[in-house]
């Protein structure tokens, strides 16, 4: 508590004297304890600096109070870089401006925090680009790519981010503002120190491309351009603070092929990485059949590789569509792979490649599910040695009984790997381990790191890679710019032990209560340490075309991350935080509970999930928020308003009245409510059966109506008469001779709001000759009981639902849900909440969307409406879990121009309508869905089957969404 308070009053004196904002919460520093490696660091405060004065008071007050720096713009390193005791100051937020693009001189000047995808955005339109291109390059900053010297697949080409480099401005540990380029005279000092170190400087630094370990120091050599400023790149924040950096840019290549080279396995890849370099390829990427088959596990499919296990993907370019094709040809000849691929369409390359980018998350996890930690994540070494390496490497893997996933940069000579490592356990052992994979390296001449950086995982390991002499021009280099240590202490020059600071060390298991969490064996421990920290949450969804975390894209802030909220929570199963913590209430208090991190994360982390486990702790025995009554089991509450809807629109039309009970119930006033449909969808089926029967012409009863058979504990289903089928055309394959037997699964907010959508998928149905069965009394998935954490209640619910619909399965029924959030809960969330019914996994996987039911049936073609324009919000659900292709293979087969929103309407059920949150979810639809409805032409169709979406775009935008149903049975 003291620690707490101190920290408080450093934050409340530091910020009096900043633009910016100081934060000492202990919500906030546990955001910042770590990045994207294996260790955790509290820091004493967070600083986001709104410009270079800004940087000089924080390292001024540093100094003052004996407090150290690190500076940080993404946080996705993996080597522990950019996590520090004292202050971390995040440049994201507000220093992440790009300058004038100097289109002659090819270059441009950047702050720190600029996001790389946005630098490319920028210059993109000038023909140009900047050269390294990390596979993090829709989060991580230009700031942080010179602190690690990041390189990325075309280095081949464009070479590290120190080539880019001609001039830093930076604030170094003394306070002094120092502009760095090729005159060393900038620093006192440097010409010296350069003099004095030249045989250490020839013999150790620069002895082939990939050597990142240490510091660049060969820059300053004089055949190598005397430049401080490249020398200063891949410092790791431990010599100054990057204030603003003029980098070169590259002419963008013309015309790219891809070629997709299949050996037997990665070593021998290896092997021929000279042979496919000798064609000038501008990317040569290595990648191993494990990485392959978890990111098939987790996607479901992959694109086709040639055959083999072990794959290089290898970029050609030419001032040609034709000559870069031609150049492919050429490669596949000189390479000794026994089989390729060459890809020419963007789309098909752009799939391929994402095999390579979704690796990056998804190798925190071996091929058997277990948790897999960087340590050992980028060694590289000449790429003539890298087979060899390879070999050795997999040995002593095997010696220590360690498996991971194998990718990389084949043609740099540079291998990233993640392995099982013991840290929970065993962090001795994790320690022998590097020390031992250190020594491999050097055998092979190699580098520690190949554009990582050292930080907290390498920096020990110098001992093994750098001599004595070396070690020491590291500690006098760091003393001209740090004299006092202040600038991310225990990196590089007297460094951290490799094995203190582990974040899982000595972590005991967590038994969820609320939910199985089949994927982790029960584990709410092992869930919320899925998140490695890489941040794809924090993606520019212009680049990544992303759901996660709308929040954060709504306010900019780390704390509506996935990550950040997986790290909370990672303190609460380490007994630091308790669940009824105001940090923890604050951290989830803006997740939507979306579930798109459930899809959109390669580390799989599920936080909708974990929110609602967190809330079933938080409040179970105990009085909750009354949204969560009002909201939480609304359902309860619409079922009474449907027998009064009338009424119940009449008093919701009052404005006053609106307002006051809205405000009193915990619900924004700014909200309408959405009025009641005055029919119900039973009604409505009871007359279109009575009108339809009555009229043998548009009516043709295939059968007599009689409810199926049922349990004892059933209820009865009703089952209306099939209408007479839609003609087909006469080479459409036969029917089944036994149609599939539907329920319809009537939701409550379809039947209280929308039973005209539920009315045009049973006329849908029909009309390819099934029947359509309805249980006979409401029941309810439990979503709105879900997502406020009231489990037991959702279970109740659920349970009622296996009831109702189980044997109806058993006979080999199907269910078509038409509200994605609850078709969503039965799929997904039924078997998490009732793992031990053996009737979950059987419903759940029989549960359909309408798309996904008439896109596989043999004899239905969707209408043809080649002059609809649409715009499309796929369900946020929907995207998480069962994917929108369906709706998307119907959109095109009806060949109308689709315009598909990517990320959350905002509303996201509950979330939207709870007070607090009104701005938050504006924000968020202005991301996509009102600029789009806005902009739309007179007569675009809005098509969104979400009730939440149709209600934010009514609401909003004053625009009418209709459902997929009733656009396909619109005449």
């Amino acid at each position: 508590m003291d620690d707490e308070r101190s920290a408080r009053l450093l934050a409340e004196a530091l910020g009096a004297r900043l633009a910016g904002a100081v934060d000492a919460s202990v919500r906030r520093r546990v955001e910042y304890s770590s990045d994207a490696s294996n260790y955790r660091v509290l820091p004493t405060m967070v600083v986001f600096p709104r410009d270079a004065d800004d940087v000089a008071a924080t390292v001024d007050f540093a100094r003052e109070h004996g407090l150290s720096i690190t500076p940080r713009g993404a946080g996705t390193s993996v080597a522990g870089n950019a996590i520090g005791p004292g202050i971390v100051l995040d440049f994201s937020r507000h220093m992440n401006a790009v300058g004038v693009v100097d289109v002659e001189a090819r270059t441009v000047i950047v702050q720190p925090g600029v996001v790389l995808s946005e630098l490319q955005r920028r210059v993109r339109p000038h023909g140009l680009r900047f050269g390294p291109d990390p596979s993090t390059q829709d989060r991580c900053t230009l700031g942080g790519m010179i602190g690690n010297n990041a390189c990325g697949p075309h280095a081949l080409a464009w070479g590290r981010t120190s080539d880019t480099v001609r001039e830093l401005r930076i604030i170094d540990g003394t306070g002094t503002h120092r502009t760095l380029g090729t005159d060393l005279s900038q620093v006192p000092g440097l010409a010296k120190f350069t003099t004095a170190n030249l045989a250490v400087l020839r013999t150790e630094l620069g002895r082939f491309e990939r050597q990142a370990s240490g510091y660049g120091l060969e820059h300053l050599l004089p055949e190598r351009g005397s430049s401080a400023a490249k020398a200063f790149v891949g410092s790791e924040g431990t010599c100054g603070l990057l204030l603003e950096a003029t980098v070169a840019l590259a002419p963008a290549p013309a015309a790219t092929v891809l070629t997709v080279l299949g050996y037997p396995d990665i070593a021998t890849a290896a092997d021929d990485v000279a042979a496919v370099t000798r064609c000038g390829p501008i990317a040569v990427e290595g990648i191993d059949a494990g990485l392959v088959d978890v990111v098939r596990a987790h996607r479901g499919t992959v694109p086709d590789l040639p055959r083999g296990r072990g794959w290089l993907f290898v970029e050609t370019a030419g001032e040609t569509p034709a000559h870069a094709l031609l150049v492919a040809h050429q490669l596949c000849r000189e390479a000794n792979a026994d089989d390729h691929r060459i890809v020419t369409d963007p789309a098909a390359t752009a799939a391929l490649w994402r095999i390579r980018a979704d690796g990056a998350g998804l190798a925190g996890r071996t091929p058997d599910g277990e948790p897999a930690w960087p340590g050992w994540e980028d060694a590289a070494v000449p790429p003539e040695n890298l087979g060899a390496y390879l070999r050795e490497f997999a040995l002593l893997t095997a010696e220590y009984d360690l498996r991971g996933l194998l990718y990389g940069h084949l043609g740099d000579g540079c291998i990233h790997v993640r392995l099982d490592f013991p840290i929970t356990d065993a962090p001795k052992r994790f320690r022998k381990f590097l020390f031992d994979a250190a020594e491999v390296v050097v055998r092979h001449g190699g580098s520690l790191s190949g554009e990582h950086g050292d930080g907290r995982a390498r920096s020990e390991l110098l001992e093994v890679m750098y001599s004595p002499a070396a070690r020491a021009a590291f500690a006098g280099y760091k003393a001209l710019f740090d004299p006092d240590n202040i600038l991310n202490p225990g990196v590089l020059v007297a460094p951290n032990p490799v094995d203190a600071d582990l974040r899982v060390a000595g972590l005991k298991p967590f038994p969820a209560k609320g939910f199985a969490l089949s994927t982790d064996a029960g584990d709410l421990s092992t869930a919320v340490h899925r998140c490695v920290g890489i941040a794809k949450c924090r993606a520019d969804t212009h680049a990544s075309g992303g759901f996660m975390c709308p929040s954060f894209l709504a306010t900019a802030d780390e704390k509506d991350t996935t990550r950040a909220r997986a790290r909370v929570l990672q303190e609460v199963v380490r007994g630091e935080l308790d669940w009824r913590a105001p940090a923890v209430e604050q951290s989830l208090d803006l997740c939507l509970s979306c579930k798109a991190c459930a899809s959109d994360c390669p580390a799989g982390v599920d936080m909708a999930t974990y929110k609602s486990e967190a809330l079933y702790r938080r409040y179970r025995g105990r009085i909750r928020p009354l949204d969560h009554y009002v909201l939480g089991q609304l359902p309860r509450w619409l079922a009474l308003a449907r027998h009064v809807p009338r009424l119940a629109n009449a008093l919701s039309s009052r404005p006053r009245l609106r307002r006051t009970a809205m405000r009193l119930a915990g619900i924004d006033p700014r909200r309408r409510a959405p009025r009641l449909a005055t029919t119900s969808f039973r009604a409505l089926r009871t007359e279109h059966a009575r009108r339809h029967t009555a009229n043998p012409v548009a009516f043709s009863c295939s059968h007599t109506p009689q409810p199926p058979k049922i349990g004892p504990t059933t209820p009865s289903l009703h089952v209306y008469a099939t209408s007479k089928p839609h003609p087909v055309p006469a080479d459409t394959p036969s029917p089944p001779s036994r149609p599939a037997r539907i329920l319809l699964w009537i939701d409550t907010f379809t039947t209280t709001f929308t039973p005209e959508n539920a009315m045009a998928a049973t006329r849908l149905i029909e009309s390819l000759g099934h029947e359509v069965a309805i249980p006979d009394k409401q029941l309810c998935c439990g979503l709105t009981w879900i997502s406020t954490g009231q489990l037991d209640g959702a279970r109740a619910r659920l349970r009622a639902t296996l009831d109702a619909v189980s044997a109806h399965v058993s006979d080999g029924g199907i269910i078509i849900g038409l509200e994605p959030s609850c078709t969503v809960t039965l799929r997904a969330d039924l078997p998490e909440l009732l793992p031990d019914d053996p009737r979950a996994k059987p419903v759940a996987a029989a549960v359909r969307t309408l798309a996904e039911f008439l896109i596989a049936h043999p004899t239905w073609r969707p209408p043809h409406r080649p002059n609809d324009t649409v715009i499309v919000q796929p369900h946020c659900h929907q995207h998480a879990v069962g994917g929108f292709d369906a709706e998307r293979e119907i959109l095109a087969a009806m060949g109308v121009t689709v315009q598909e929103l990517a990320g959350c309407c905002g509303l996201a059920g509950n979330f939207g309508m709870q007070q607090g949150h009104y701005d938050v979810s504006v924000a968020v639809a202005e991301l996509a869905l009102l600029p789009a409805l806005r902009a739309a032409a007179p007569n675009t169709v809005f098509l969104a089957d979400g009730f939440s979406c149709r209600t934010q775009a009514a609401q909003l935008a004053n625009t009418d969404g209709i459902h997929l149903a009733e656009y396909l049975r619109a005449d």
